[in-house]
């Protein structure tokens, strides 16, 4: 970094946005107490960053910057499935396993969010757990499972022709899921993503939704960021993207040796003319314990495209914007280890909202990914990468403009 971004980096730790902003407006629902994925009960994460690879020895130092990230639904997740919906903002993306949970409104799988280059390697990964636990006395696999695996692009920091991620990286990260608050920024699925031409990632946020009969209900978003303009991004509406990138538009054109360029700023301008071409990718994913219906849930994944577009994310032609939304409410939907006759249907008792009692929930999931978002550009810390360096947001240039904001 040059010497003024990293006097000013270095004078502000990363942080969330809360943290970095403690007055700032992200909604009036208060957030869980972890303010993370995980304060949906029963929800597991874990994530991994991969910078180095055993089998490739001889790769170039700071080319791999890849990683995993796994969603657990439930502990047991393959006998125990969840109601889940999806929504497609702008499908150029994959997420395996979409079309059966868009058949039958289940989710039977963990999810793991990972790099482009290693969606074959996560979902054999899921497979190799599963029949480790669950094949039968012979070593046999008589059940039907289809992982459901979501990618972003990671190749401007990661040199996606090493296969860094493998089988055993998504084993361990489902053994290792746990409750705990989901680590953000340069962690898991997001350490090589970029986001607004920051630095990316992985961001999570909660809300607390107050609901009838003295119950409350909680929703969750964790994202992997990678997409966006800088010009485009905003925290709480203030335009903070497009005033620091014409800043950093000024000072390059006056003087390219200015010290208070970022690292990357000869850099930018071709970042972005190839950005305009192809925009990035970002997945969603949203958690709650309100009973909801597989449609209900494809109508909260819909509402997560409000709180991205509340940070400068509109979903352009290329980009892989992928949602899914699942709810930890109804166990018991579809065990395949009872006994079932497949000829007979059989009724099963589910809770559910009421249709007409939803904007709460609707509400709160737009402000959870609002506030994800924003704690993965904050928490990301600036990578040098398989192409170069991207900065990290700049916490105190932040503070600084937002000033007459707040």
């Amino acid at each position: 970094m040059s010497a003024a971004a990293s006097s000013s980096s270095a004078a502000l730790p990363r942080q969330r946005i809360r943290e970095l902003l403690p007055t700032v407006f992200l909604g009036r629902y208060a957030t869980g107490p972890k303010n993370s994925l995980t304060d949906v009960p029963g929800v597991l994460v874990s994530t991994q960053s991969i910078r180095e690879s055993a089998n490739y020895p001889k790769a170039a130092p700071n080319s791999i910057n890849t990683g995993v990230t796994t969603i657990l639904p439930r502990k047991d997740w393959f006998n125990n499935a969840c109601f889940a919906g999806i929504y497609r903002f702008n499908g150029s993306g994959e997420m395996t396993g979409s079309h059966w949970i868009e058949e039958t409104g289940l989710l039977h799988s963990p999810i793991i969010i990972t790099g482009s280059f290693g969606v074959g390697s996560a979902y054999n990964g899921i497979y190799e757990h599963a029949i480790r636990e669950h094949s039968d006395e012979n070593g046999k696999a008589d059940w039907f499972l289809l992982p459901v695996v979501a990618e972003t692009f990671d190749g401007y920091l990661h040199d996606v022709t090493k296969f860094a991620v493998t089988p055993a990286h998504i084993v361990k990260g489902i053994d290792e899921a746990s409750s705990d608050a989901v680590k953000e920024g340069n962690t898991g699925g997001g350490t090589g993503m970029l986001a607004h031409w920051f630095k990316g990632g992985t961001g999570s946020s909660s809300r607390a939704v107050p609901a009838a009969d003295e119950k409350s209900y909680t929703v969750a978003a964790l994202v992997q960021a990678n997409y966006g303009a800088m010009r485009d991004f905003k925290i709480a509406g203030a335009p903070i993207g497009r005033l620091i990138f014409e800043e950093q538009d000024r000072l390059i054109h006056a003087n390219p040796n200015d010290p208070a360029l970022m690292t990357q700023a000869k850099l930018l301008f071709k970042i972005k003319e190839a950005n305009e071409k192809k925009d990035g990718s970002i997945i969603i994913i949203l958690a709650t314990d309100a009973p909801l219906t597989p449609l209900q849930l494809q109508r909260l994944a819909k509402r997560a495209s409000v709180g991205l577009s509340r940070v400068g994310g509109w979903g352009a032609n290329q980009s892989g914007d992928v949602f899914l939304a699942f709810s930890t409410a109804n166990d018991g939907l579809d065990d395949q280890t009872a006994p079932s006759d497949v000829w007979s249907p059989k009724a099963v008792p589910i809770d559910m909202v009421e249709d007409r009692t939803i904007n709460a929930l609707f509400e709160a999931s737009a402000e959870a990914v609002e506030e994800a978002v924003l704690n993965a550009v904050c928490m990301a810390e600036t990578t040098v990468g398989h192409n170069g360096t991207v900065d990290a947001l700049d916490l105190a240039k932040v503070k600084q403009l937002m000033e007459k904001y707040l």
